[in-house]
């Protein structure tokens, strides 16, 4: 059985049902594979003074081609909006919310992070639920343009240097914050303070975690990215700069740009996410949750239980039955409102990073009909084995090695044809796959991941080196337990990335 075989690049549909390699080439030949809406990209944007202008002049500015100084097959030029997306991006956005820089530098110095981070996504987010509730003119897309230092001091490791150091006028011990929860204080202001140390100490993410009982998207974008669209000296990279952010404005504002071309009718793809519970006292607990992709590549995540689901012994995640049948209902529920017929799946593919113990199997079978083929794909890094050839290019992207009728190495990282290199620095490592529970054909396991790498709408590269199904995973179970523990009703991906 064992053998090496190139599995053939997938090709991404567009208008007009035109198919191509690239999601570069289709955008600019024939344009996105849905219409844009008639009043185009309806964004709000918040920001300081200054980081309006630059937004202002960014927008302005990619409605023109954006050229490298050296023409590349692997880093095309930017058409300009309109040419790339068929429709319009208003440099003037809906809503303008400017933030003074005082405001958030009186959180950004504090010596206890926590609080810093709590206070500065206040400083934007009360701002962004006020006009979400009292403007009349709704934005599909809210575009929160940061100084570079809020990155620099809202991450769980930042330290603020002495020098700026500013002593925060409550500061709790963690777990004593935690227990406010179970029993309060009688002292109010520590009640108040302790609503800080129930998020995580990260801008990004309990940012998007705190508007997503609103149903807001936003785009997170630093002032420096977009300070330097006039630099020739990086006119490279914001070529590349203009094609990730125009992508992920047209999805997030509820557009498809591509989709799989000669996509197989009736399969859903669903990769599990798991993330530790650090705020919990113990180890064991971990929250659970669901990215699925259906064949349109819409994409939906769903929550699950919080539940003792991880191992510190072995350092895997294993739900329990009963919330296995209970996230597999839900990803079948959810296929059914997004499908065209509201049947089930013919089809559902599982993709995990650890096999599958035996309950937690039983559990997911349980939870779709019979008529649904349950397929357990496991996902993983294969550093143990290396493939070279000779000269000075890597291997070809998309060959495969195959170990059994059930298992291979797929190289999802190698030399392009299309793009002429190797995106990439050091020598590629393969995926290793293995269809570990059910039954599926080997050959159709390791196109749909091929495939599953170009579904990366919050940017715009040939290819990634994981599927969409696992590349996301981390992020977005970041964000579900960037707050406290909610009972999240499945929503679009773009709420998450």
């Amino acid at each position: 059985m064992e053998s090496l075989i190139r599995v053939p690049e997938p090709r991404l549909e567009f208008r007009f049902r035109q198919a191509v390699e690239d999601p570069r080439d289709g955008l600019t030949l024939f344009g996105p594979l849905d219409k844009g809406k008639p009043y185009g990209i309806r964004a709000g944007v918040i920001g300081t003074s200054n980081g309006l202008s630059l937004l202002r002049q960014w927008v302005k500015r990619v409605q023109l081609p954006v050229f490298p100084p050296k023409p590349q097959p692997a880093r095309p030029h930017f058409p300009g909006f309109d040419t790339a997306f068929r429709t319009q991006w208003d440099a003037d956005p809906v809503i303008e919310l400017q933030v003074d820089i005082g405001e958030i530098r009186k959180y950004l110095y504090l010596d206890d992070k926590h609080q810093r981070v709590f206070g500065t996504v206040e400083v934007f987010s009360r701002r962004i639920l006020e006009a979400s509730s009292e403007d009349e003119a709704k934005v599909d897309l809210w575009f929160v343009v940061i100084p570079d230092e809020v990155k620099k001091y809202c991450r769980p490791h930042s330290t603020v240097a002495f020098s700026l150091r500013q002593k925060a006028d409550i500061r709790l011990p963690e777990r004593y914050a935690r227990s406010l929860r179970i029993a309060p204080s009688l002292f109010q202001e520590e009640n108040l303070a302790a609503t800080a140390y129930e998020y995580d100490v990260n801008f990004h993410n309990q940012l998007k975690a705190r508007l997503l009982d609103d149903r807001i998207v936003t785009q997170v974008v630093r002032e420096s990215v977009l300070a330097n669209i006039g630099d020739t000296k990086g006119a490279i990279l914001q070529s590349s700069i203009a094609w990730h952010i125009a992508t992920a404005a047209f999805y997030k504002s509820g557009g498809r740009p591509w989709k799989v071309a000669d996509v197989r009718e009736g399969v859903s793809y669903v990769g599990l996410v798991f993330k530790q519970e650090t705020r919990s006292d113990d180890a064991r607990s971990a929250c659970c949750a669901a990215q699925m992709f259906l064949d349109s590549g819409d994409g939906v995540v769903f929550k699950g239980n919080v539940g003792p689901w991880y191992s510190p012994r072995s350092g895997d995640f294993h739900l329990g039955r009963e919330a296995a049948k209970e996230l597999a209902a839900q990803a079948v529920k959810a296929y059914c409102s997004h499908s065209e017929d509201h049947h089930p799946p013919k089809e559902m593919f599982l993709h995990g990073q650890t096999w599958f113990g035996e309950e937690e199997w039983e559990g997911f079978r349980e939870g779709v009909p019979a008529e649904t083929n349950l397929v357990g794909v496991r996902i993983s890094e294969d550093r143990e084995i290396k493939l070279y050839r000779s000269g000075q290019n890597p291997v070809l992207r998309g060959l495969a090695y195959l170990r059994s009728e059930r298992s291979a190495s797929l190289w999802t990282r190698g030399w392009i044809p299309r793009l002429q290199t190797y995106p990439g620095r050091e020598v590629p490592n393969a995926l290793s796959i293995e269809v570990c529970r059910g039954e599926a054909n080997l050959h159709v396991v390791l196109h749909d991941i091929m495939a599953l790498t170009k579904l990366n709408y919050n940017a715009c590269n040939f290819a990634d080196g994981r599927p969409i199904t696992l590349k996301f995973s981390n992020a977005v179970g970041e964000i579900l337990t960037a707050g406290p523990h909610k009972k999240e009703p499945p929503l679009p991906f773009r709420h998450y990335i």
